[in-house]
């Protein structure tokens, strides 16, 4: 090999040492960022009435990060009862749903529609992008997980479907 290969080689491999340790620094610090671990069983969730931005009778669990807080990712749980619905609404962010227990009725658009809605039962998975309208409802009684990266608010289509401006 030619004194300019072995130079070029040699150059190649200072550089991706560079970077691989660059991106180790990158992953540390990013950990170190992250708060400790979150490990919990079903009876070790806080249970609560949900927000005053859903319809009454939803409970909600924060299981990790905050929901309110911009760029943060958050995971949640909430439970429906049978027949509960969420009038067509969207959201800032994307909104990951994975259903936990029951089964879910999912449909998109401005409009309550339960016929075009479809049935999502335990352990299915929906995405929601950000801003996409859409509604839900809870065949019987359900267990949904919620989460992605905050803010997570509820935006409803018709601003008398909005709870917090019941009267």
């Amino acid at each position: 090999m030619t004194k300019f290969r072995l130079s070029i080689l040699a150059l190649v491999a200072v550089f991706a040492i560079g970077w691989v340790h660059a991106q180790s620094r990158n992953v540390k610090t990013s950990q170190q960022k992250m708060s400790s671990h979150v490990m919990m069983t079903p009876d070790e969730m806080k249970w609560g009435p949900a927000p005053p931005s859903l319809p009454p009778g939803a409970e909600l669990a924060v299981l990790s990060g905050d929901p309110s807080k911009a760029g943060g990712m958050f995971t949640i749980r909430a439970k429906f009862p049978a027949g509960y619905k969420v009038p067509p609404h969207w959201h800032p962010s994307d909104e990951n749903v994975v259903v936990i227990s029951g089964t879910m009725m999912f449909g998109a658009g401005t409009k309550f529609d339960e016929a075009a809605m479809h049935d999502y039962p335990a352990g299915s998975f929906a995405l929601m992008p950000r801003a996409m309208r859409h509604f839900a409802m809870a065949k019987e009684e359900s267990v949904v997980q919620i989460y992605g990266t905050g803010p997570f608010a509820i935006n409803y289509v018709n601003s008398a479907d909005d709870p917090r401006k019941a009267k």
